[in-house]
């Protein structure tokens, strides 16, 4: 290994433990207390009267102070932290002399002794042996304060802010807010499991490598299986299968993983995400969305303790009833322009363009009016919407509405300015489903990622049967930054996806 002077030092004084006959790196730790447990020990101890009881603690140092023949240390783990309270004459001379010497911050120690509280107040452990549990070669980044809107904000001094995500482990250690951002996301999706259990779906697992990719407009990524000789597709959506399971007899099925989407990384884009669906038999997008505001709601409430958050700089109020708003009235109120007054792409693209819109050539109707239209309207919804009934040619999956054979029934949701999700009254119509594939083929050229392809054995499925159902997914990943107040989406990953470096 490549060492620099502090970690050359540091090494130097793991070889000094070894030749004082004390490995570094030990196999056993005495623990009896984490420092929560140790904390109620100590007030439970100072209610009844008595004195505080002996304690094994561990965890990281974290800050050391020596003077003379008593010095002050605190450690943290995962609970919490306390402070180390060592004398010479408790631990002796030569333990006294090797913490002072060979202890640094972000090592990991142990120590033993009796819990007190000092003439501060402060609660300490007053320590009788103190033991190293894991030399750390590398100092973890310097923590600094810096004032942030009249707080003072504690940080990490990475010179280069790509770091933190390439190295999250010193991020971690580094960082309690962001350890908290990560504890907020085990709590979303505890939060969202549980209201979907409450509610009578069925979690359930479908397969990640598939041998046609489907459920989503995107480009996949393909891995080759050696034995079977064939190609196979990282999943773009779960979707396909979930309905699958439809005909199979479950009302109602949810996943929560991860897909997979070759694309554009961004901060809202990250290659590998987390997203959940579900899937209800006899609901249509109506009860979808009712569902949906009552879900984000709720969780939100559970994570954050309020439905109502603040999101940049923003106060969202997440309490149903959402806004409601078809994509048509929102593209006008916001462009100016009236799709359906351009029936086709040739003419809707020039009528963009003189609104100085963007207008992709070649794209299709659709198209069009997704990425153009909605996508300058995106930034403006700040507050919970839905936005209703979209072009038929970009949702090959989605029930026509009546009367219109040119909308679906299909939304999107959008909070903070982001898409958050989408949904359909699901298509289960098997020879309409049929055509609208054959459509797609024709409309898109092959390598488009908006192309869906055929799929044989979903068309086969539903010939079986398969009941009116309401469908929809949400990425947790942007739900998350909803919920921390996250400005991107590799805040909420633990380990995105970067850029290889030379």
């Amino acid at each position: 290994m490549e060492l620099n002077e502090l970690e050359r030092l540091r090494v130097e004084k793991l070889e000094r433990l070894r030749a004082e006959g004390t490995e570094p790196y030990p196999r056993r730790v005495k623990r009896t207390h984490t420092v929560a447990e140790a904390l109620a020990a100590l007030t439970e101890a100072e209610a009844a009267e008595t004195e505080g009881p002996q304690v094994a603690v561990a965890g990281r140092l974290r800050s050391m102070r020596v003077m003379g023949k008593v010095a002050f240390a605190h450690i943290e783990d995962g609970t919490g932290s306390i402070q180390l309270f060592l004398r010479i004459q408790e631990v002796g001379e030569e333990a006294y002399a090797t913490f002072k010497q060979s202890f640094d911050l972000g090592d990991f120690c142990s120590a033993e002794g009796t819990l007190m509280r000092t003439r501060s107040g402060e609660p300490s452990v007053l320590v009788k042996d103190v033991r190293m549990l894991a030399k750390a070669v590398s100092p973890l980044p310097v923590v600094k304060e810096k004032e942030v809107g009249g707080q003072q904000v504690r940080y990490t001094a990475f010179t280069d802010v790509e770091e933190r995500y390439r190295q999250r482990y010193a991020d971690l250690a580094s960082n309690a807010e962001v350890r908290e951002v990560f504890r907020a996301r085990a709590r979303t999706l505890s939060a969202l499991r549980r209201f979907l259990d409450d509610h009578g779906f069925l979690e359930v697992e479908t397969p990640v490598l598939q041998p046609l990719y489907g459920g989503a407009a995107a480009r996949p990524f393909v891995t080759h299986h050696n034995q079977l000789r064939q190609d196979l597709y990282l999943r773009i959506s779960f979707e396909l299968y979930l309905k699958r399971l439809l005909v199979g007899m479950y009302d109602r099925v949810y996943e929560i993983g991860h897909d997979f989407r070759n694309e554009g990384v961004s901060q809202k884009h990250n290659p590998e995400f987390t997203q959940l669906e579900f899937y209800a038999a006899y609901w249509d997008y109506n009860d979808v969305m009712a569902f949906c505001e009552q879900m984000v709601s709720t969780v939100a409430e559970v994570v954050t303790g309020s439905p109502v958050i603040q999101f940049q700089g923003h106060e969202i109020d997440l309490r149903p009833p959402w806004r409601r708003v078809t994509l048509r009235d929102a593209a006008l109120e916001v462009t100016g322009v009236d799709y359906l007054q351009y029936p086709t792409a040739e003419e809707l693209a020039p009528a963009m363009q003189a609104k100085g819109l963007p207008a992709k050539p070649g794209a299709t109707w659709g198209f069009l009016i997704d990425k153009g239209l909605l996508g300058t309207v995106e930034p403006t919804l700040i507050q919970p919407t839905f936005v209703t009934d979209y072009p038929r040619d970009i949702s090959p999956l989605a029930k026509t509405k009546p009367g219109d054979p040119t909308h679906v029934e299909r939304f999107e949701f959008f909070i903070g300015g982001i898409e958050m999700g989408n949904a359909f009254t699901e298509l289960n119509d098997p020879f309409d489903q049929e055509q609208r594939f054959l459509e797609m083929g024709q409309l898109y050229a092959e390598d488009d990622e908006e192309a869906h392809p055929m799929d044989e054995d979903y068309l086969r499925a539903m010939k079986y049967g398969m009941p009116p159902n309401g469908g929809f997914g949400i990425g947790v990943d942007r739900l998350l930054m909803l919920l921390t107040d996250q400005p991107t989406i590799r805040e909420v990953i633990l380990f995105p996806q970067l850029r290889a470096r030379e």
